[in-house]
């Protein structure tokens, strides 16, 4: 399946989006970076309690959170239950509101995510004290429940066994949100004159895939990016994004969105060498206004000139114009024929924002990490019944009803990930089902939430839309984290992906 997401930009459908939203960490694991902390195992506890029972005493029934042994207890109940996430790192447990209540953070990730990065999570829990002064954990409340555990942090704006019961209460207690200090995406500056002088960069003015699809945006920039490092140079990089219409509430598209809204500038600057398109501008102009002698420039018109050809050019700036009419003016051009052996497109260094993936954290911790999840397609395939015959009533509430009998338990979590725009369209399937939707969610990317207080900070302090593009990411990457995930095409109905007779 991963092939054929990151094979073409003729491979997106402005109707079914979902399932093509697939960037670097969904595919391979970064070659840049390994991960920080190893992860906590049923091994790595024992030597914790070697250790701990040495030195340490305990007080008949008396719950200590800073003894090693509660800690201990927790973690492993934790590995019982989770079993879909890796955890990393462990916060010392503080008192939590009762005299037997812990709360403690950890970082962690989903076992289905390969990059490196990390994500919180804080709870509540309530302990006993057991034989041999062990602590064992008798209840669990959920998602960023242990608000004492919570650490400060900078502001913005304004599968136990018998006795244990894990509730997913705690919601309301979820603390206000706070800036996650662990995202770093400002615009490097290339530093003094003599050093922009001494860079080799590559240029791609703005060509037609501005606008199209984020399927086509994505094939067209991993393309550039790879000819840069191709040819060892830094990449001149255009931070503004257009969405397509696909995409908008106004179905028109729509200039001037931040890439950083929906892709994680922090790695990219790791694993690449770029500079932001207006650093690069001004130190240019700076240069040739104050110097005599001008910057080498060889300017590219032929997307048939090859990254081959290039290789041995000596001009600071290759600048790649792309003014013929379409398609001979797509950026993916570069990376056909005889190119496609010598570029390799560097998946590994495009990710989704940081800030999406805290929300997809966010829905799939609230529902305990224990979820299934249906991919359902409607829209204007299900209106299509020339190419599309089937959809419309293999997709009905009743129908997929029927078919998720007979492959998820009942009263399961399930998570409906869907282009469906009546909210109320699956609301058969409570009647055997926990049924979650994204907009359940809505307060993620509410006018009161971390998302929203961010991205308005990149945006110049203007307040930035939920668009359809991150309803996607969302939806596509929640819908990769269950554990059960039932397909429209080959599950619900026997309809081609791509219309009658493409399968």
């Amino acid at each position: 399946m991963k092939k054929d997401l990151a094979s073409h930009p003729s491979s997106s459908s402005s109707t079914d989006p979902i399932g093509q939203n697939v960037t670097g960490e969904d595919l391979v694991l970064s070659r840049a970076a390994t991960p920080t902390a190893a992860p906590i195992t049923e091994e790595a506890i024992e030597r914790v309690i070697d250790l701990s029972s040495l030195v340490m005493s305990c007080e008949e029934n008396v719950v200590n959170c800073s003894d090693p042994r509660a800690l201990v207890a927790i973690e492993r109940f934790n590995l019982r239950r989770f079993r879909t996430i890796v955890f990393l790192e462990y916060q010392q447990p503080v008192n939590g509101s009762r005299a037997n209540e812990c709360d403690v953070a950890w970082r962690f990730r989903s076992k289905k995510e390969k990059s490196w990065r990390k994500y919180r999570d804080f709870r509540r829990f309530r302990l006993d004290v057991g034989e041999n002064c062990s602590y064992v954990v008798t209840g669990a409340r959920g998602w960023h429940s242990g608000i004492n555990a919570r650490r400060p942090r900078s502001r913005i704006g304004g599968g136990g066994g018998g006795a244990v019961v894990v509730s997913n209460g705690g919601a309301a207690n979820a603390a206000p949100p706070v800036q996650d200090n662990e995202i770093n995406d400002t615009i490097p500056t290339l530093g003094p004159e003599s050093a922009f002088r001494k860079g080799r960069y590559l240029y791609y003015s703005r060509g037609g895939d501005y606008c199209k699809g984020m399927n086509h945006y994505i094939w067209s920039f991993l393309c550039a990016l790879g000819e840069a490092q191709y040819l060892n140079r830094t990449f001149v990089m255009d931070l503004s994004v257009c969405l397509a219409a696909t995409y908008t509430p106004s179905n028109k598209d729509e200039e001037g969105k931040d890439f950083r809204f929906y892709f994680d500038f922090e790695h990219l600057k790791e694993t690449a060498s770029i500079v932001e398109e207006g650093e690069f501008i001004r130190d240019w102009k700076k240069w040739d206004k104050t110097h005599k002698k001008k910057i080498p420039v060889r300017k590219v018109k032929n997307y048939k000139v090859t990254p081959t050809q290039l290789m041995k050019d000596q001009s600071t700036i290759i600048w790649r114009e792309f003014d013929a009419p379409e398609p001979e003016n797509y950026w993916y051009r570069v990376c056909e024929g005889s190119a496609a052996k010598s570029i390799q497109r560097p998946w590994h260094a495009l990710w989704k924002s940081k800030r999406l993936m805290n929300i997809v954290s966010e829905i799939s911790g609230r529902m305990d990490w224990d979820f299934d999840a249906v991919h359902v397609v409607r829209g204007e395939k299900a209106l299509n019944k020339q190419l599309w015959p089937h959809l419309d009533s293999d997709t009905s509430p009743e129908a997929i009803l029927n078919k998720l009998k007979g492959v998820i338990q009942p009263w399961r979590n399930v998570y409906i990930a869907t282009n469906e725009k009546f909210y109320n369209y699956f609301d058969k399937l409570r009647s055997n089902y926990k049924v979650h939707l994204l907009d359940d969610y809505k307060e993620l990317w509410g006018n009161t939430s971390e998302w929203y207080n961010e991205t308005k900070l990149l945006n110049d302090g203007h307040s930035v839309d939920f668009d359809g593009y991150m309803r996607v990411a969302v939806d596509t990457e929640v819908l990769f984290r269950a554990k059960t995930r039932v397909e429209t095409f080959n599950n619900l109905t026997m309809d081609c992906k791509d219309g009658v007779n493409t399968c």
